[in-house]
């Protein structure tokens, strides 16, 4: 799969139509079960959530076969010290713990994402913990995120069984993992079990598998309850969205057309997303909007392996290179202040734009996105249904390709839905972040009373 991943990244698309059939005849041999990243099939078209799920699984099932006797060793140290004792009533006077486990406690697109919702928990009823596995960037984020928690615990030092037996030996309710199948997780640690309660927020969108993990944090246009057999997880699902999103940061005054690379004329068509997430059928759609839009550009994120190729992919398709104008990597503020001079923003799929949306939308810069079937294919339609324009919402490409278009060659149009948007986003609840809080809150005490109870996992709904 080496070859495969270094190919998105760098949108080498020359055997792209056979990577859908080898991924599912993967899955489907035995021999080769649990060696496909589950990470791989969320930017793959035609991969169905049930396929992620099988994936997810299997990729779980061979590494808990390995470490069956560690876990078997801990599930009697856990028990041994009562304090996963029977479920039943907990101490009335405390407060429920609740662990975050990430390694992106620092300059990263979660915490940039969270750190609005972490200072807005209720601290007198929620004893909130990190468990950090990364390094501080110093760039001053990691300072405001410990400000957050009760305690800040670096468990970068310690092995996957370490860290287990420190989170059970802090009492943790329910931990919360916000890493999934990304870059530098430790989501296996969960398969321990060191909390009663266990759950997957934001940072991977899909299903973890295996039955280690007893809730996914959704909403219901994300994952619809006859979707609820795609996931290991039983689905708690927020009011809106399920992605926060704070509005403390002022939008910053934006630069000249000139400072950021664009020319000074024309339509500003943009995607951020990272370019493993690019399509061929996707920049089809992109070229025809520049051709049909004279003078039109395609702003995206600078990226040294694919840029190239992207412009010979440009010239392939009739439209000059130097209509793709790349931007370089900058800090969140920049990059917000910059976004302002976008007109449209051009979602991919099957894997959306998450961050990437709801920073473009708090800019002010409408989103077009073609929601599919599989939960990173129905963020940005979520993002887009809680801050109040269900129609930029499409179902396939052709109805993705007309809207675009439409809006694209209608200038009029586009500024009466950049005023709306305008309008929108100062009371629209994509951005309440402490009603977010709140309603995240609210899921922790249903779920945890589930678990006092002595009842299962279920769904969980506050709409």
């Amino acid at each position: 799969m080496h070859h495969y991943a270094r190919s998105r990244a760098w949108c080498e698309w020359e055997d792209f139509a056979q990577w859908p059939a080898r991924a599912l005849a993967m899955l489907a041999d035995p021999g080769e079960q649990g060696r496909l990243p589950p990470f791989h099939l969320l930017s793959l078209p035609g991969i169905s959530a049930a396929d992620q799920r099988d994936c997810a699984d299997q990729w779980m099932a061979a590494r808990l076969a390995a470490s069956a006797d560690e876990r078997a060793l801990l599930a009697r140290e856990f028990a041994s010290t009562d304090l996963l004792a029977a479920p039943g009533p907990g101490p009335a006077t405390r407060r429920l713990r609740i662990g975050y486990l990430s390694c992106d406690f620092h300059q990263h697109a979660t915490a940039l994402l969270m750190v609005e919702m972490l200072e807005a928990h209720d601290a007198a009823d929620f004893e909130l913990h990190a468990y950090s596995h990364g390094a501080d960037d110093g760039l001053g984020m990691r300072q405001r995120l410990a400000r957050c928690f009760a305690q800040f615990h670096d468990i970068s030092g310690l092995d996957d069984l370490q860290a287990a037996r420190a989170i059970h030996a802090d009492g943790i309710d329910i931990l919360v993992d916000l890493k999934g199948y990304t870059a530098g997780t430790r989501t296996a640690l969960l398969t321990y079990r060191p909390a009663p309660l266990q759950v997957s927020f934001l940072g991977y969108p899909g299903t973890l598998g295996g039955g280690f993990c007893d809730y996914l944090i959704s909403d219901h246009f994300i994952t619809p309850q006859d979707r609820a057999g795609d996931y290991s997880e039983a689905l708690a699902c927020m009011p809106h969205s399920y992605q926060p999103h704070g509005r403390s940061m002022a939008l910053p005054p934006a630069p000249s057309r000139a400072a950021a690379g664009l020319p000074e004329q024309g339509l500003v068509l943009c995607c951020f997303n990272q370019a493993y997430k690019f399509t061929p059928a996707m920049f089809d759609i992109w070229c025809q909007l520049l051709a049909q839009v004279p003078g039109s550009v395609l702003w995206l994120l600078h990226s040294d392996q694919a840029e190239g190729n992207l412009r010979q992919e440009a010239m392939q398709r009739g439209i000059a290179p130097h209509r793709l104008v790349f931007a370089e990597d900058q800090p969140h503020a920049a990059h917000l202040a910059r976004l302002q001079l976008a007109d449209l923003a051009l979602d991919t799929s099957p894997y959306n734009a998450h961050t990437t949306a709801s920073d473009a939308l708090w800019a002010g810069v409408p989103l077009v996105t073609c929601a599919g079937e599989t939960f990173a294919s129905r963020v940005a339609g979520s993002l887009l249904r809680a801050v109040g324009l269900p129609e930029l919402v499409t179902h396939d490409l052709v109805a993705y390709a007309a809207l675009a278009a439409s809006l694209a060659t209608d200038p009029a149009r586009l500024r009466a839905l950049r005023l709306r948007l305008a309008a929108l986003r100062v009371h629209a609840p994509l951005f309440d972040v402490p009603g977010h809080a709140r309603s995240l809150e609210t899921l922790y005490r249903a779920m945890w009373a589930r678990h006092q109870a002595g009842l299962p996992p279920a769904a969980l709904s506050l709409s």
